[in-house]
């Protein structure tokens, strides 16, 4: 099997290209164009492996995924390139539009030109999955869960251009044929995350006794995947997903963001008692703009269609998160220290 992943430097990417290359045995190629977020340092221990090839290269440039496309004749595309940060989104736009939107469509221009010139079992087999995030459904009340059916209603920058590229995805599926399954996941965590989300920004900021941010009072709830288990599930969808489909990764792991924070500190004080107790460094700081109040994904179709089930609950997640990050600092010290520091994004200028 040959996979096309586009973002596999990138948090989620390169959990899913490790996946495919040692779990699964996949002959991958991986696109990435290696912004601040794109880090090589994450492929390091399958950078050599035989079955593993990297480019680099930009979504939006179309002739270049056309070609790349073609030299690789892959059996699936896995596209996961994108901006991702709802902080940078508020004071950047313009690269979540190029990216996620102008960068989705030339990536399905090029893999339907492709497509289109495949014949028996390779074109009936072909796919394209399109990775998103449940925030284009915008904000839950107390009550409900986010299903494959629920209304879009993006509240960020960032979140609108998600929904934009599902759109087009889904619209390129049902006016072309191409094979597209669309899969929508809930907040990731897990180790080689950029350090600018909250929880590898609180891990880090206790570790160098800095204030730990936490927008408004800190009950913003948001339903927590553990990166490995997302990798798994998108293998899954790719490979058994029906085209034209949507389905929903979550990890029925609701937590406030308070008590994620909370949580950190107390790993912390067990396995680095050194500025124990790590939560009076708890911060309360303006809220973000059009911050949703609560996500919750409803999985249960991946897990009852697709037999999907996460293997890491909450507590058993983050504590290897935090260990990774206190036997890793060989990985996160050089972002810290050249690319981001975690001063406060997304905070608009008055006037």
């Amino acid at each position: 099997m040959r996979v096309f992943v586009t973002g596999g430097a990138g948090f989620i990417g390169s959990a899913l290209v490790r996946h495919l290359v040692k779990d699964v045995g996949a002959e991958v190629l991986n696109i990435d164009k290696l912004t601040y977020a794109g880090n090589l340092q994450s492929l390091k221990v399958i950078e050599n492996a035989p079955n593993y090839q990297f480019l680099k290269g930009d979504i939006c440039d179309q002739a270049a995924m056309a070609e790349a496309i073609e030299g690789f004749q892959p059996d699936r595309i896995m596209h996961l390139a994108a901006e991702s940060h709802v902080d940078r989104s508020i004071t950047g736009a313009d690269a979540f539009i190029q990216t996620n939107v102008v960068g989705t469509f030339s990536l399905l221009q090029a893999a339907r030109q492709y497509w289109d010139k495949l014949e028996g079992e390779a074109k009936d087999n072909f796919r394209f999955l399109h990775v998103s995030t449940d925030e284009v459904y915008g904000t839950l009340g107390d009550d409900g869960l986010f299903e494959e059916t629920t209304p879009y209603d993006p509240s960020s920058p960032y979140s609108a251009s998600k929904a934009s590229s599902d759109h087009l995805a889904l619209a390129w599926q049902r006016t072309f044929g191409l094979p597209v399954v669309v899969s929508n996941c809930s907040n990731n965590y897990g180790p080689y995350h950029f350090p600018e989300k909250l929880i590898p920004l609180v891990i880090l900021n206790a570790l160098e006794s800095k204030p730990l941010p936490i927008y408004g009072k800190g009950e913003n709830i948001r339903d927590w995947l553990f990166v490995e288990d997302h990798a798994r599930a998108l293998h899954l969808i790719a490979s058994q997903g029906r085209v034209g489909e949507k389905y929903n990764v979550g990890g029925r792991n609701e937590r406030r963001n308070i008590d994620v924070v909370t949580r950190i500190c107390e790993i912390l004080d067990r396995y680095h008692p050194k500025g124990a107790p790590h939560d009076q460094l708890i911060t309360y700081v303006t809220d973000r703009p059009g911050h949703d109040a609560r996500y919750a994904i409803d999985a249960t179709k991946l897990e009852t269609e697709l037999g999907w089930k996460a293997q890491e609950n909450f507590d058993t997640g983050i504590d290897k998160t935090v260990v990774w990050y206190l036997e890793n600092e060989w990985w996160w010290r050089p972002l810290r220290d050249g690319v981001y520091a975690g001063s406060r994004l997304g905070i608009l200028n008055k006037g």
